[in-house]
C-alpha cells in the first residue's frame, strides 16, 4: 500500500502529538493533588489505574501510527530521489 505525502505527514504528526499529549497527561496524573488519582494514604486509586492504562494504550497506538507515517514519508523521499530526472547531456550530435 502506498500512502500519499499528506497522509504520511498527518500520521507522523499524529504520532508525535500523541506522545506529547499523553506524556503531559501522565505527568499531571502522577502529580494529582485533587484526591482522584491517589487516596489519603497516597495509594493509587482506580481512577489512576484506568487513566494510566488509557495513556499506555495511547502511547502504543500513537507509536504505531507514527511509525506508519514515518515509513510513508521515508518511502516517498526514497522514491523521489530514485526518480529524479537527469539533466540533459551536453553532447552534441553531428549532422
Amino acid at each position: 500500500m502506498k500512502l500519499s505525502r499528506p497522509v504520511s505527514w498527518f500520521l507522523l504528526a499524529f504520532g508525535v502529538w500523541s506522545w506529547f499529549i499523553w506524556i503531559t497527561f501522565v505527568k499531571n496524573l502522577w502529580q494529582d493533588g485533587s484526591g482522584l488519582a491517589f487516596d489519603d494514604a497516597g495509594d493509587p486509586t482506580a481512577y489512576f489505574w484506568v487513566h494510566l492504562l488509557l495513556a499506555v494504550a495511547s502511547f502504543l497506538l500513537g507509536t504505531a501510527i507514527g511509525v506508519i507515517g514515518f515509513r510513508g514519508v521515508r518511502a516517498l523521499r526514497r522514491e523521489a530521489a530514485h526518480h529524479t530526472p537527469e539533466p540533459p547531456s551536453s553532447s552534441s550530435s553531428a549532422s
